[in-house]
């Protein structure tokens, strides 16, 4: 089955509700606007249900099929928050908020829920639940773990979870998918580097941490290059470095690094971080200052299940007519910790030759809508099918 016919229909409209969530980006789980528009959309559609306050701002609607005897129960995520960047595009709807745009096209994803939810509920030609989930905070404040330590899988009954991502490079309005490993766990480090300041003429009186720093860098470019297998994928990265002296004549009596590491497999998120605590203590031992490591496991590897996988691909084809292999991306995901609650899949929507995500130049191409919620509304009526309509 190509794009639903209705989506055609309602294109204006969702693009205007997208439109206007880009226009008033909101950070982290200060989605306050953003779900009070979500809930009021899915009460207006007529949800069963509309539940707010899940993960602190995030919003639930619960939609019944003209049949439930299939006990079945199939959520449906969207992530909600912007990005702390100044947006760059000059478009017409373009952020009214300084410092803060939908870099990241969770305006577009939110959007293409809600048509599928305006859609499901009008139609309800499916034997089952469908439950779609608004979620704050995928970026970086792990807003998916939130909703589920608030009991969102249980409370729910939910049984296999699902989730999509527009992907600029893609071609605008096809599919990608993968099964297993598909997303990076993104764990964080601080190192402070201390040493023991003075003069810049007489550093053999100190202990020099700029020197130490520059050391542990190069170091740690070896944890990937020299101990990791080559075959398998693994980003370290020093992304700061920062002096506690701006003064030119002034060796500083400590350095402060940060960075983060990327990794597909446990194994190789272990040997990282034993390797980063090994070359730290080392380096004080060996120079006669200290480096203090603060390391932070934060996302998860997001896995995709092998069966739900084929399912959600299934539907893509349905809706596009192919859906090709998609790479490793070395990218965090918060949905990881849905797919760690319930089996599921996550899914690549292409948004054509556009500016990377994260990216002040950035938008949503508002021509992919038709097909993001047709992909939608087909994985609905795919997984829950009703007895006369089975595909």
């Amino acid at each position: 089955m190509p794009i639903k016919n209705r989506f055609a229909e309602t294109h204006d409209a969702i693009t205007a509700w997208r439109r206007d969530i880009h226009a008033y980006p909101e950070l982290m789980f200060d989605t306050h606007r953003t779900s009070a528009l979500v809930a009021a959309k899915l009460r207006e559609f007529g949800c069963d249900d509309v539940v707010t306050g899940i993960g602190r701002t995030g919003v639930v609607g619960v939609i019944r099929g003209r049949l439930t005897g299939s006990g079945k129960v199939v959520g449906l995520r969207a992530d909600m928050d912007a990005l702390p960047i100044h947006e760059a595009t000059g478009a017409p709807h373009a952020s009214t908020v300084p410092g803060a745009m939908h870099a990241c096209g969770h305006d577009g994803h939110t959007a293409m829920l809600l048509g599928a939810a305006q859609y499901i509920a009008g139609t309800r030609n499916f034997d089952g639940t469908a439950v779609v989930i608004f979620q704050p905070a995928e970026e970086g404040g792990g807003g998916g773990k939130v909703m589920c330590d608030d009991g969102l899988m249980d409370r729910f009954g939910i049984q296999e979870v699902y989730g999509l991502h527009n992907w600029p490079g893609l071609p605008a309005g096809s599919f990608a998918i993968r099964p297993g490993p598909f997303f990076a766990a993104t764990d964080e480090f601080e190192v402070n580097v201390q040493g023991r300041g003075g003069h810049a003429a007489k550093p053999h009186e100190g202990v020099d941490p700029i020197v130490m720093a520059a050391q542990l860098v190069t170091m740690i470019q070896t944890i990937a290059s020299r101990n990791a297998d080559p075959t398998e994928q693994l980003v370290v990265s020093v992304t700061s470095i920062e002096s506690s002296s701006k003064a030119l004549n002034v060796i500083p009596g400590s350095v402060h690094l940060k960075g983060t590491i990327r990794s597909l497999k446990p194994q190789m998120r272990d040997l990282a971080e034993t390797r980063l605590r090994a070359l730290c203590a080392s380096l004080g031992a060996a120079m006669g200052g200290s480096a203090d490591l603060q390391y932070q496991r934060n996302y998860p590897v997001m896995v995709n299940h092998t069966a739900e996988t084929e399912f959600a691909a299934d539907a893509a084809r349905a809706v596009s007519g192919q859906c090709v292999d998609a790479p490793l991306v070395m990218g965090g995901e918060d949905f990881a910790y849905m797919l760690e609650e319930r089996p599921g899949a996550y899914i690549l929507l292409g948004n054509g030759d556009t500016a990377p995500v994260h990216n002040a130049e950035y938008d949503f191409d508002d021509a992919i809508i038709p097909a993001g919620c047709s992909w939608w509304a087909e994985l609905v009526e795919r997984r829950m099918p009703a007895s006369d309509t089975a595909p």
